[in-house]
This record gives C-alpha cells, sequence and structure tokens, in this order.
C-alpha cells in the first residue's frame, strides 16, 4: 500500500459521520462489547503476517537509527501482546451505566448520578501502531467513537489495523464509522482541534511539540498524555546492588517509551561506590552518559567509553535512545530542587532504606507516580492492572497518571419527579 496521495480539503464529513456513529456504540450491552473485543483480538492474530507486511512498508521509510523505529515496529509478539491486551480490557468492568450517586430529595424528586460514554474521542499520535489497537479497544468497551489520526510514519500499519477493526465491526452489524481514521494531511489538524460540535475530547499522544500545538489551538477540551522527564533519586542509604538493577532497567528496556529513566541522581555520599556499578551493564546497551562535573571524572576513571561531560540542556530531555544524564546531589533536598526544576511531573523514583525519607519524598514530588524501591518502567496501565491505556496523562484534570478505562467516561444526571414545579 503507499502512502495517501488524495487531496482530502476537509474532513467535517468524516467527523459527522462518526458523531452519528457514536449512538450505535452507547447502543451496545456489555455482552456485545466483549465478544467484539474477543473478535478483534482473534482477527490481530490470524493476520498477523500480514501486519507486519503492512509494517514493514513504514519502517523502510524510516532511518533504522531513529529513536521512533522501535515505537513503529510490530513483531509477532507484539501482536500478540495486543490481542492478549485487548482480552484484558474486555474482561475489565463496563464503566457506564455505573451509580455513582443517589438521593430522595424532600420534594419528592429521585435524582441519580451515573456514568456515561464521553461520546467521541479525538486522539492524535505520532509513531505509534499500537495505539490505533489500545485506544479502539478502550473506546469501544466504554461506549465511545473514535477519531484517529495518526501520523505519515505508520500510514500503511494503521490503515491495514483499521481495516481489520471494520471488519470486525460490520461482522457484528455495527456502523463502521464509529472507527474513523483521518488523513496525515498536517493542515487538516485544526479542524479536528475546532470541531466542537463532532468531537468531545481530545488526547494528543506523541512529542512535546505536538501536545503544546493541541494545546494552543484546540477548542475542544483536551487531556494531555505528556512527555515523560523521568528521574531516579539513588540517596546515600540505598542498597546499591538494587539500585544499580533498578537504574539499568528503567533505561534500557524500552528506552523509546515514556516511563524510560532520563536523568540518574545520584547522593554524592554514594557516587564514587554506585557509578562504577552502572558500567559493565551500560557498555553492554551502549549507552550514552552525559555526567556533570562531579559524576564525569568518577565514570572517566571507571573508563567508560560512552561519555560526555552534561551541559544544561542534558536535565529536562527526555532522551527516548539509550542515553542519559547524571547529576550528583548534596542529599534530598536538593534532588527534590532538582526535580522540581526539570520534571515533566510523570514519573519520579527515590531509591533508600530510610522510609522517613522515602515518604517526604513521595509526599513532595508533584508526578503522576512517585516509586520507592521500584523501575519508572511500570507507570503503564496494563502494569497497574488498568489494561490497556491511551497514554499516561501528566495534568491534574480528570485523569493523572495511566489514562484507562475508567476514566473515558463522565456524569450524567437522572431527575425522575411527579409533576414537581420550582417555586
Amino acid at each position: 500500500m503507499e502512502l495517501e496521495t488524495i487531496e482530502v480539503t476537509t474532513i467535517v464529513p468524516l467527523l459527522q459521520r462518526t458523531h452519528a456513529a457514536s449512538a450505535a456504540v452507547r447502543r451496545l450491552t456489555d455482552e456485545q462489547k466483549k465478544a467484539i473485543l474477543f473478535r478483534l483480538a482473534e482477527v490481530l492474530v490470524e493476520n498477523a503476517a500480514q501486519i507486519m507486511v503492512e509494517n514493514q512498508k513504514d519502517l523502510d521509510r524510516m532511518d533504522k537509527k531513529d529513536p521512533k523505529y522501535d515505537r513503529l515496529l510490530l513483531t509477532q509478539n507484539r501482536i500478540e501482546d495486543l490481542a492478549e491486551s485487548m482480552k484484558d480490557v474486555a474482561n475489565l468492568p463496563d464503566p457506564t451505566g455505573e451509580l455513582l450517586l443517589e438521593k430522595h430529595l424532600a420534594n419528592g424528586l429521585s435524582i441519580k448520578k451515573i456514568a456515561v460514554p464521553m461520546g467521541v474521542i479525538g486522539v492524535i499520535f505520532e509513531s505509534r501502531p499500537n495505539v490505533t489497537v489500545d485506544v479502539t479497544a478502550l473506546c469501544l468497551r466504554s461506549g465511545n467513537a473514535v477519531v484517529l489520526r495518526g501520523g505519515s510514519d505508520a500510514f500503511d500499519t494503521n490503515t491495514y489495523l483499521v481495516s481489520l477493526i471494520h471488519q470486525v465491526l460490520h461482522e457484528f452489524g455495527v456502523n463502521t464509522d464509529c472507527i474513523t481514521l483521518l488523513p496525515t494531511d498536517r493542515a487538516l489538524v485544526k479542524e479536528l482541534l475546532t470541531a466542537v460540535r463532532y468531537v468531545d475530547l481530545i488526547i494528543p499522544r506523541g512529542s512535546e511539540s505536538l501536545i503544546q500545538f493541541v494545546r494552543q489551538n484546540s477548542l475542544v477540551p483536551t487531556i494531555e498524555t505528556g512527555a515523560g522527564v523521568c528521574h531516579t533519586y539513588v540517596e546515600s542509604t540505598a542498597n546499591l546492588e538494587k539500585a544499580a538493577a533498578i537504574v539499568v532497567n528503567a533505561k534500557v528496556t524500552r528506552p523509546s517509551v515514556c516511563n524510560s529513566l532520563d536523568t540518574v541522581i545520584v547522593d554524592k555520599a554514594v557516587a564514587t561506590s554506585f557509578l562504577p556499578m552502572l558500567v559493565q551493564d551500560f557498555i553492554k546497551w551502549n549507552v550514552e552518559v552525559f555526567a556533570d562535573e562531579t559524576a564525569y571524572p568518577i565514570l572517566q576513571e571507571a573508563n567508560y567509553p560512552y561519555l560526555q561531560k552534561a551541559v544544561e540542556a542534558d536535565f529536562g530531555r527526555e532522551f527516548l535512545d539509550y542515553k542519559c544524564s547524571i547529576k550528583i546531589v548534596d542529599g534530598l533536598e536538593e534532588a527534590l530542587a532538582h526535580i522540581s526544576a526539570y520534571s515533566s511531573r510523570h514519573s519520579e523514583a527515590i531509591l533508600t532504606e530510610n522510609n522517613a525519607l522515602a515518604e517526604q519524598f513521595m509526599f513532595e514530588v508533584d508526578a503522576a507516580a512517585v516509586y520507592q524501591n521500584a523501575s519508572t518502567r511500570f507507570t503503564d496501565g496494563g502494569q497497574f492492572g488498568l489494561g490497556a491505556e491511551i497514554g499516561i496523562s501528566t495534568q491534574k484534570l480528570h485523569a493523572r497518571g495511566p489514562f484507562a478505562l475508567e476514566k473515558l467516561v463522565t456524569e450524567k444526571w437522572i431527575v425522575q419527579g411527579d409533576g414537581q414545579i420550582r417555586g
């Protein structure tokens, strides 16, 4: 399949059709939604070979050294994991229809507050075709229609995945317009961001520049799934062997994702002992280290080969690659100040055996997820038992942290009377 060549001048008709089709999703029963998702999981696995063929077309257009390459890549295992994730979402409780509050007033009115679908959710994302599957699963399960605007990097993969989704919806007699893949033309994005009549919520998932663009231009309410500038602070009482294993895991297991480690903060009392413990594993993964003026000579003496002197821009930087910065501090207060200055409020960790310091860290650090003695790589809907996620929200209204099924609903008041009028 070649990149799209048909010129589209407006997406309003597509948005109108999705809005109209949202009613069909709201009417689906719990069992129907489950059955659709289980069937989708089967279809993904059945068509894994062709998914990889389409994915390879996208990969062929990207430099393998690009940090986004790994995000774009779909393997047999990743496709199977997506299918399992879809089943996990199907097995979660239906968040719609939940009775949130009920009261009976003295005037005889009966009032209920229930959870209902958002309506139409617009998701703007870049080089991650797994988002197409995850978002579809979450939106269908929560009774929402969805408008997907993926990047041109994943055009062929996304187009094929949506064709499979439409195939299953057709099998179940559901209007396929409820899942819409928009053209990749950037000129049309503003039309989506201002479509207040047809779209109820916009969720950007990608680079900081994308998120800022949506924030500045959207008239539709937005929830940010922000960039992850994640720190791990090795406090002076930390078990250094455990700390080294956690730091390595947080950096190298999947450096292209938002919960990977960007900056290691080390108490100066243990810096000469701790930093050489990273050398062997970091060399194995060719991790490029940007070390401050205190850390640099320690790693230099340990003969670390991929070493650079850090500059100001290396702190507060989301590397998305086998790279990290190192900052040496004199105690907890200095660590907290550094995190406050450079954090994106995503995920932050302290490695310590001092529980009082850990409690202070976890209380004072302003982030969606804070950890004691664990890798930031756990900030993930699946790992938290929430199933698939749309992203990690770094804002404070409506959703914060893994933005999953439970947050894809809003509230509706149901008021029942018997002729009451207000005096």
